[in-house]
C-alpha cells in the first residue's frame, strides 16, 4: 500500500504523494502506523499532540539523530516557551520527520577526516584531553556528562584515543 493510498486517514500525507525516506524508498502503511504509535506514547495529555520540546525526541525513538538546532529550524525557530507550550499532532510532524530524515547524514569517512586534523603524530589518535575540548566547544556542544558517557572505554593509557575506532563506537551508539 502506498502513502497515496493512504492518505484518506491522514491529510498530512497529502502534501506530496511520494514521502520517501534515506533509502529512496516510499514510507509503508507500515511505518506511518509504527511513526504515528510512538508519537501516541509521547501525547501526555490525550489530545494526540505532543509539545515542541518533545519533537526531537520522537524523532530520536524512531531512529533519526537530529541535532537541536534542526528540530528548532523546522518548527520554525520558536522561542523557549513556544517550545514548553505549543503542541502540534501526527499529520504536523510526519513532514517534519520527513525532513529531518533526509538531511544528509555525515558517514564514517567524514568522522575520520574530520577528526585526522587533530592527529599531530599521524599515528591514528587524538589526545582524549583535546578530543574532550572539541565535543565541548565547536558545534552542537556537549555536557560533561555526555562526553563521559560517549568516551567511557575510549582513551588508552597515554589518554589518547584511536580515533578510527572511537568514530565506529560513536556510529553505533
Amino acid at each position: 500500500m502506498t502513502i497515496a493510498e493512504v492518505s484518506h486517514w491522514s491529510p498530512a500525507l497529502q502534501f506530496t504523494s511520494t514521502l520517501h525516506h534515506s533509502s529512496g524508498t516510499e514510507f509503508t502503511a507500515d511505518q506511518i502506523e509504527d511513526f504515528k504509535e510512538a508519537f501516541g506514547l509521547f501525547d501526555r495529555v490525550g489530545d494526540n499532540q505532543v509539545a515542541y520540546n518533545q519533537v526531537a525526541d520522537i524523532m530520536r525513538a524512531l531512529g533519526q539523530n537530529p541535532t537541536n538546532k534542526d528540530v528548532a529550524k523546522i518548527l520554525g525557530n520558536p522561542s523557549a516557551d513556544d517550545m514548553a507550550n505549543k503542541r502540534l499532532n501526527f499529520d504536523a510532524f510526519l513532514p517534519m520527520l520527513k525532513a529531518v530524515d533526509a538531511i544528509q547524514k555525515g558517514t564514517y569517512d567524514d568522522y575520520v577526516e574530520g577528526l585526522r586534523v587533530f592527529d599531530k603524530e599521524g599515528n591514528g589518535t587524538v589526545m582524549g584531553a583535546e578530543l574532550r575540548i572539541v565535543l565541548s566547544t565547536l558545534g552542537e556542544k556537549m555536557t560533561e556528562p555526555e562526553i563521559d558517557a560517549l568516551m567511557a572505554g575510549q582513551e588508552d593509557e597515554n589518554g589518547s584515543v584511536h580515533y578510527e575506532a572511537f568514530v565506529k563506537h560513536i556510529m553505533s551508539v
